[in-house]
């Protein structure tokens, strides 16, 4: 999964910085409370069943409730206004927190694995795990995927890149309790080595999503460019400005969730520079409320009808 989540809809006319901030803080909440549920229901069945798998899903709902502070922290922080050192405002508070949901993930994951690992190499420590064990999995699988489903719905409502980050977060964590559920199957069969196994298994996926959340948000802090198909959408938009005759050079870069742009317009070489500044002012502000784009910097460029360009110059007066 990648943030071309967001890309279903390159027009994005009616959620502001602040409504993806409210969207954040309200979804997050109800993330914070399962979250706290599942951890403790998860640690405690998972000691008690003796289930190494299901203690390692609990921690990972623990790392889940770390990460879902980082994403109120962020949300409070990007809807910030401008201000004299960050003339383009907080959005990008976004995707540091993108960042560090990566970075915690793959950290969770790694200790995951090394868990996993002593465990395989000491099999005769396996212990057989209680049937609690296997309804706890069951319940947390429920309840994440859920939980998934709701928090992706949102994110891609307000367009929040960060909020797609949270909720694959969840959907890990449901990968995660139907592995740890199908070890804690095979251990009760008879076949305790597979309870670590799973284990393994879901450190593996857990280090792999935080290593792609990461990458991508490190990306995006590099001023990397929106899609192509976002890029089309905006030049088609300046293009349909009345009084803009051409448009080329159209850069982007990631500002959180946001986009600034640079492009340069066409218009007639034969207007007034007050009249092509207007029409620069008008492209400008139908790209703003079209589009999820925080700036747009205009160059105008003269343009010239083809048969004007192509006219007969006049002949040499005769010596």
């Amino acid at each position: 999964m990648n943030f071309n989540e967001l890309a279903d809809d390159p027009e994005d006319t009616q959620h502001s910085p602040a409504e993806r901030a409210a969207a954040a803080s309200r979804s997050t909440w109800v993330s914070v409370g399962v979250n706290l549920i599942l951890t403790i229901a998860q640690i405690t069945a998972g000691i008690l069943a003796k289930s190494q798998g299901l203690v390692a899903d609990g921690i990972h709902s623990l790392s889940d409730l770390v990460a879902d502070f980082v994403v109120l922290f962020a949300s409070h922080h990007s809807k910030k206004d401008a201000d004299e050192d960050h003339p383009y405002g907080h959005q990008r508070f976004e995707t540091a927190a993108s960042l560090v949901l990566g970075v915690l993930l793959l950290a969770v994951g790694v200790g995951m694995l090394w868990s996993a690992f002593v465990k395989l190499e000491n099999p005769e420590t396996v212990q057989k795990v209680h049937v609690i064990a296997l309804w706890v999995a069951g319940g947390a699988l429920i309840a994440k995927e859920l939980l998934f489903r709701y928090m992706l719905a949102v994110a891609k409502r307000v367009k929040s890149s960060m909020l797609v980050a949270n909720a694959w977060h969840a959907r890990s964590d449901a990968a995660s309790s139907l592995v740890v559920g199908i070890g804690i199957i095979g251990n009760l069969a008879g076949y305790p080595i597979l309870d670590p196994i799973a284990a393994l298994i879901v450190g593996f996926m857990v280090a792999r999503m935080g290593w792609g959340f990461g990458w991508d948000a490190l990306h995006d802090l590099m001023d990397r460019s929106v899609n192509e198909q976002e890029v089309e959408a905006i030049r088609r938009t300046l293009l349909e400005t009345p009084g803009v005759s051409g448009v080329h050079d159209v850069r982007t870069r990631k500002m959180g969730d946001m986009i600034v742009v640079d492009a340069h317009i066409e218009v007639d070489a034969a207007i007034s520079v007050e009249a092509g500044h207007d029409i620069a002012v008008a492209a400008r502000q139908r790209v703003l409320q079209r589009h999820r784009v925080l700036n747009l910097m205009t160059h105008v460029d003269p343009w010239r009808r083809p048969d004007l360009d192509h006219a007969t110059p006049a002949a040499a007066p005769a010596r």
